[in-house]
């Protein structure tokens, strides 16, 4: 466990603004809005804003200001991987360790707001202690130069860091590929895991005769699911397929990897048309940064094609919470996931959020977490 401190160089940055100057700009969309992506005239200002009044020095600084780690996983296989973690303790004596784990787009920078939140809290009985890693091949964490970095084996990795940590007992939270995580180490150290909670749990459908009838708002959930599986995909099929090539235009151009990742957070965010209106710009490019200066771009897309078709939906022992948001991606019935997550303890449907519940719904999601693990401590 070597400690390790984010120092981008001056021409790293300043390459980053050059590039931005030259992007060439497609010609606009032909259809009005976000109906064919990212608007042009939306993607300029945001592009240069990034080149000239963006403060990358800023986020640096608050990363580095926390205490921070790299340590060698191999997850049990042959190879090992260099990841980047916060590891934040509470001033709290009893804080109950938390592992938080995050996906894509996203980056360890959704859970910078709720560190103190979580950390030191009114009541000290609520108090954690928090390990946030940044997925292999995505952040600072290094990139797995061979396969099998899938979700299983990020889980078991996440089990070697806890125990490396000196954590025997401890708790774990995550949404989208960071539910799947979370998921996979409950399943596999149920021993240590005190309880997972999910904000994007996934559930094969029960068998026909075992389905029981649907409310109007779980019908109309599904209704939404199938509408995104058809036409909300187009991303995951690529990453899951051809990563290797969607990465060279990620890693050269930094106007193409930025609208890869906010057109995300327009269309998975409870955002009322602009990812703005939850998420500050500023916040939006630190998360950005995660992907253009390590280059990460390609390295994580690869868990796509890891996992993306072999996810598994092993049985779930341990405690389990679900916090369903509203615009999440995918919201199944919770008959659906009492099949799998067979200890599902607490169960809340807020009013508005959506995929990115860290940086859209803070206060939201920190008082879950907190009624959720009160319990299991």
């Amino acid at each position: 466990m070597r400690e390790f401190r984010i120092e981008i160089p001056e021409p790293e940055l300043d390459d980053l603004r050059e590039r931005l100057a030259r992007t060439r700009w497609p010609d606009p969309g032909t259809a009005p809005g976000w109906t064919q992506g990212v608007p042009l005239d939306y993607a300029r200002e945001l592009c240069d804003h990034w080149a000239r009044r963006y403060d990358w020095r800023r986020c640096e600084a608050e990363i580095n200001a926390y205490p921070q780690f790299r340590t060698g996983l191999d997850g049990g296989g042959d190879d090992t991987v260099e990841v980047q973690l916060l590891h934040v303790r509470s001033p709290h004596r009893g804080a109950l360790p938390l592992l938080l784990t995050h996906g894509w787009p996203g980056s360890i920078v959704e859970f910078l707001g709720i560190i103190p939140a979580l950390t030191d809290p009114p009541d000290p009985a609520d108090a954690f202690h928090l390990v946030i890693p940044s997925l292999p091949g995505y952040g600072f964490s290094g990139k797995p130069t061979v396969p099998g970095w899938g979700v299983e084996r990020i889980a078991t990795a996440w089990a070697q860091l806890m125990d490396r940590l000196g954590y025997d007992r401890y708790g774990a939270h995550g949404g989208d590929w960071g539910s799947m995580i979370s998921t996979a180490l409950g399943t596999g150290a149920p021993e240590n895991v005190v309880g997972i909670h999910l904000t994007m749990p996934i559930a094969a459908p029960p068998p026909q005769d075992e389905r029981q009838p649907l409310s109007p708002e779980e019908a109309q959930a599904l209704t939404a699911r199938e509408n995104f599986l058809k036409v909300g995909t187009g991303y995951s099929r690529e990453q899951a397929t051809r990563p290797q090539t969607l990465g060279y235009g990620l890693a050269d151009s930094p106007s193409g990897q930025c609208m890869w990742i906010v057109e995300k957070f327009w269309d998975w965010t409870d955002c009322a048309g602009h990812p703005e209106n939850v998420i500050s710009r500023d916040r939006l490019l630190d998360n950005v940064m995660f992907y253009w200066l390590p280059g990460t771009g390609a390295s994580s897309a690869r868990l796509y094609w890891e996992s993306y078709d072999r996810r598994r939906a092993d049985e779930v022992p341990v405690p389990t919470g679900v916090t369903l948001f509203p615009q999440e991606l995918i919201r199944l019935p919770r008959h659906w996931l009492e099949r799998r997550y067979t200890d599902l303890r607490h169960w809340h449907e807020p009013a508005v959020g959506g995929h990115f519940a860290a940086l859209e719904q803070p206060d939201v999601l920190v008082d879950e977490l907190r009624t959720f693990f009160r319990k299991l401590r």
